[in-house]
């Protein structure tokens, strides 16, 4: 085997790709920062217990882990970021008020987390804390869809669930995590024969109830047959009250309900959400509200948010981007073309100069015009 081949699902990113990868990046950084969004950069690399404590053995599976060759400690290169962002709020920023953060970066996972994904996303995420209201929910989707239409992403579609909905159903049954996560698995995977056995011995309210979620999928109508078939407690109905609320301030986007829906990390709380888009194979964006996530650093709070899973991905459901125009100038040695030139990269244009002997093989920029000395002066001329 060659010495420069890389290890499966992890590639290099070239000119092309990497152009438009970094203008999608800017331009999710900046519709963030519309909304009122601070910049965070969390380190790659943390210590194993701060960056898994509570997070749940999903997460732990996807983390590459090693030792740190200056203290012996065990280390993770983080797979997710929502967790290393709720340490900076609850222990760098530790304010008393609402706290909007955003971040960009990649992250690093054991296995692709689906067909053809790479082990190397470019994760981009936005997350508010301190408010426990609606509201914050219905900013977090409205960001997030405000986010891919600012990538041109077309033909989006939003799923809402809420884990609370299962939790009811669950409460006060004397489940072990090993069978309540197969449970969960079941559910998303709409697989009845397996929920069945898995809850054969379970008290008939609930039983039924988790089967019913099976077929509890599509429009707006299903919350009304939610609430005919689960018997909802109080708690559930808030959830259901909830999951109206939001999908009514959507817009530009079909909505649906999968109420058996529970994809993800097992740190959400509330309302989740997942936004899928024409030409994506899976979701493009998961989030929701998770607001347990602080409490392993000391300050449980009210958190709401979302992860764009690869902003790499982004760039196949997308059309491509046209090339920047630019000016070609010869390679020269006087002082005045090297004022033509410093001067047209002030005003922000792209000068490429061609060096002696050479032609331009630059496949990112389109030379339109040329800079040429004519009457005792240089000039720019369309080419």
């Amino acid at each position: 085997m060659s010495a420069w081949v890389l290890p499966d699902h992890i590639a290099d990113v070239l000119p092309s790709e990497a152009r438009h990868i970094e203008e999608l990046r800017r331009g999710l950084l900046d519709t963030a920062r519309s909304y009122g969004y601070e910049l965070v950069m969390p380190p790659l690399l943390e210590h194993l217990d701060s960056l898994l404590t509570g997070t749940g053995e999903a997460l732990d599976l996807q983390t590459f882990k090693l030792v740190d060759q200056l203290s012996g400690r065990s280390l993770g290169l983080r797979a997710d970021t929502t967790q290393q962002v709720a340490r900076i709020d609850a222990h760098l920023l530790n304010r008393r008020g609402v706290t909007r953060l955003c971040y960009c970066g990649p992250v690093m996972h054991t296995r692709p987390d689906r067909p053809h994904a790479t082990r190397e996303p470019l994760q981009f995420g936005a997350e508010i804390y301190g408010h426990a209201g609606i509201e914050a929910d219905i900013e977090a989707v409205q960001l997030s869809l405000e986010c891919l239409r600012s990538a041109n992403v077309q033909d989006i579609s939003v799923d809402l669930a809420d884990v609370r909905i299962v939790s009811s159903l669950l409460a006060g049954l004397p489940v072990g995590l090993q069978a309540l996560s197969r449970v969960h698995a079941a559910l998303a995977a709409k697989d009845a024969s397996e929920l069945a056995c898995l809850t054969k011995d379970f008290p008939a309210a609930s039983r039924d109830g988790l089967m019913a979620l099976l077929q509890l999928y599509g429009d707006a109508a299903v919350l009304d047959e939610a609430e005919k078939r689960l018997q909802p407690n109080a708690g559930m109905r808030q959830a259901l009250s909830d999951l109206r609320t939001i999908a009514a301030r959507i817009q530009g986007a079909r909505v649906t309900f999968d109420l058996a829906d529970l994809r993800g990390y097992s740190y959400y709380s509330g309302a989740r959400f997942a936004v899928y888009a024409q030409g994506a194979s899976d979701a493009l964006v998961r989030g929701g509200r998770y607001d347990e996530v602080g409490a392993v650093f000391g300050r449980n709070r009210p958190a709401v948010g979302f992860s764009l899973l690869d902003v790499k991905q982004l760039v196949s459901v997308v059309s491509p981007r046209p090339l920047r125009a630019a000016i070609r100038a010869p390679w020269g040695e006087t002082d005045d073309v090297h004022i033509a030139i410093a001067a047209l990269r002030q005003q922000g244009e792209t000068v490429v100069c061609m060096l002696p002997g050479h032609g331009s093989e630059v496949d990112e920029f389109h030379c339109d015009r040329e800079l040429v000395h004519m009457g005792g002066r240089w000039v720019v001329r369309a080419i």
